[in-house]
């Protein structure tokens, strides 16, 4: 069965600035819980997000158990949108859409997964058990961390 997760957070910063944040893969690693062991094993810090980009990760989603996960970067819209789609991974399916749209207040950054479970009805349990509260959660972290970088009130006194 096929789950939609959709977000979006309004950023105060230019197009420019959230691009070059959300488009390194190792900035992913900042927005991620520490609890899931996230790192970006990938080469290319400094390299431009491209169509066709593999980037590989090491993650430990369920009982601290590690994995490895590899996305490719199969939709580039410089300043406005791209997709990483997992080749290798514990989901059936998973295709993160990323859209940055600017407006009179800075950025709105709108995600939208897609995303479906192994295993018939045994995904269909685990999703209901744990694992769509396990995304909330991962993308509820992301949304506290996200106005803590971008939109956190500076004092002028």
């Amino acid at each position: 069965m096929m789950y939609r997760l959709y977000r979006e957070q309004q950023l105060n910063c230019d197009k420019e600035t959230a691009w070059k944040f959300f488009s390194s893969p190792h900035n992913l690693a900042e927005i991620t819980p520490k609890s899931m062991n996230f790192v970006v094993l990938s080469e290319g810090k400094d390299e431009p997000i491209f169509e066709g980009m593999e980037i590989d990760y090491k993650v430990s989603p369920v009982l601290g158990i590690p994995m490895g996960w590899k996305t490719i970067i199969r939709q580039v819209d410089e300043y406005k949108s791209f997709t990483d789609f997992q080749q290798k991974g514990p989901y059936q399916y998973w295709n993160h859409f990323h859209e940055f749209i600017p407006n009179e207040k800075g950025i709105l950054m709108k995600d939208t997964v897609d995303y479906e479970l192994p295993l018939g009805i045994l995904g269909k349990i685990a999703h209901q058990l744990f694992v769509k509260e396990k995304l909330k959660s991962i993308f509820d972290y992301r949304y506290r961390i996200l106005e803590d970088l971008f939109n956190r009130k500076t004092s002028l006194s």
